[in-house]
């Protein structure tokens, strides 16, 4: 399986005969260049938010899977203006397209930090047997009923830039109880990124041994499901379309 990165939330999985593209950002509003490359899928945590819904980027005629609208299908109390929920009922947020199944897990922009936080949704998928985890535009702390739907997570892709998304502290609470394989950081400070400035990278990184940060100069990075490493690490992509 194949990961590559191209800036903000948007990254590219191939395995399986499939490619994936999640996520995409605005080029106009985002200060990153175009996607270019075509994919079976795109899968994004909401429909209405530019830096991560953009699915008419992509070239081709993708399949657009939206993790929000799983939630809505499924007829639960998905987030809303008085919060989450306490749970979703986990049998009825699952849709499967092009042979891959997506689970939506319900979540929203920070309530502490946004005036009027919209809803979203983080997903899971597996390819190549290989499970991941995207965390959307999550802003706040993750419950317990969040983490149990997400399952036992080889990769996990996560909001690094602080607020409005997510915490660190509250992200790293999450990431030691998944404790994925793999930990690929997103949504930080890049140069040329137009919107409000966020963390760079070694602030989350910094919580962890050396020794179990790979910091790569290339934006792509190949996974076997034999081959994950035995205790979690961070991989660092290098961003495609950064400016």
């Amino acid at each position: 399986m194949r990961i590559k990165w191209y800036a903000h939330a948007c990254l590219r999985v191939e395995g399986d005969g499939v490619s994936i593209i999640t996520d995409p950002y605005t080029p106009q509003k985002s200060g990153f260049a175009a996607v270019t490359e075509t994919a079976d899928i795109v899968v994004r945590s909401s429909d209405d938010d530019s830096a991560h819904a953009n699915a008419e980027m992509i070239p081709g005629e993708p399949e657009v899977v939206t993790a929000t609208h799983i939630l809505s299908f499924a007829g639960g109390d998905g987030p809303g203006p008085g919060g989450l929920p306490d749970r979703q009922p986990e049998d009825s947020t699952v849709m499967t397209q092009a042979g891959i199944r997506f689970r939506a897990i319900p979540a929203m922009e920070s309530m502490r930090v946004k005036l009027q936080p919209r809803d979203n949704a983080m997903y899971c998928f597996e390819v190549e047997r290989i499970r991941i985890v995207h965390f959307g535009d999550v802003g706040n702390r993750l419950e317990e009923w969040q983490l149990e739907q997400m399952g036992s997570v080889d990769v996990a892709i996560v909001p690094t830039g602080g607020p409005p998304t997510i915490e660190l502290p509250d992200l790293h609470d999450a990431l030691d109880v998944l404790r994925p394989a793999v930990t690929i950081p997103m949504h930080y400070e890049l140069p040329g990124c137009k919107f409000p400035r966020m963390a760079d990278v070694s602030e989350f990184t910094q919580r962890y041994s050396p020794a179990r940060v790979r910091t790569s100069d290339a934006p792509e990075v190949v996974l076997n499901k034999a081959l994950l490493p035995e205790e979690p690490e961070v991989w660092v992509l290098q961003a495609t379309t950064a400016g």
